[in-house]
């Protein structure tokens, strides 16, 4: 498994960690739906969340949250709008981004974004 690829699944379980920690339900991790991969499904008490996870072991060329396009902003929300039909939603719905640095000491250094985007209407 190539590296990077390692550090973003180890980044998503500390992702789903923090969240269990903070008092978040996980519902689902890498749910997909087309094209489009939602990292974490989660309850916030009654707020339905879609997270997504960004990882880097540096940041040279920008902090992990800015990497995270329109385009995947609108993926997302589109497998949204298909999970909440599957499950026959009828509560709120946030979009997130967790952020996360894998410093020099190999600690992750997690950053919450809460309502990150929003659907256009």
């Amino acid at each position: 498994m190539h590296r990077q690829h390692l550090i973003g699944k180890r980044g998503e379980d500390h992702a789903v960690a923090f969240l269990q920690e903070a008092g978040y339900d996980i519902l689902e991790r890498n749910w997909r739906f087309s094209k489009a991969e939602i990292d974490i499904i989660a309850k916030d008490g009654d707020i339905l969340v879609f997270v997504e996870v960004k990882t880097k072991s540096y940041t040279y060329f920008g902090a992990p949250e800015e990497s995270v396009s329109a385009h995947k902003e609108a993926l997302m929300i589109d497998a949204a709008g298909q999970y909440m039909e599957s499950i026959n939603h009828e509560w709120e719905i946030r979009f997130d981004i967790i952020s996360i640095v894998l410093n020099k000491d190999d600690q992750f250094e997690i950053t919450h974004y809460k309502d990150a985007f929003y659907p256009s209407i």
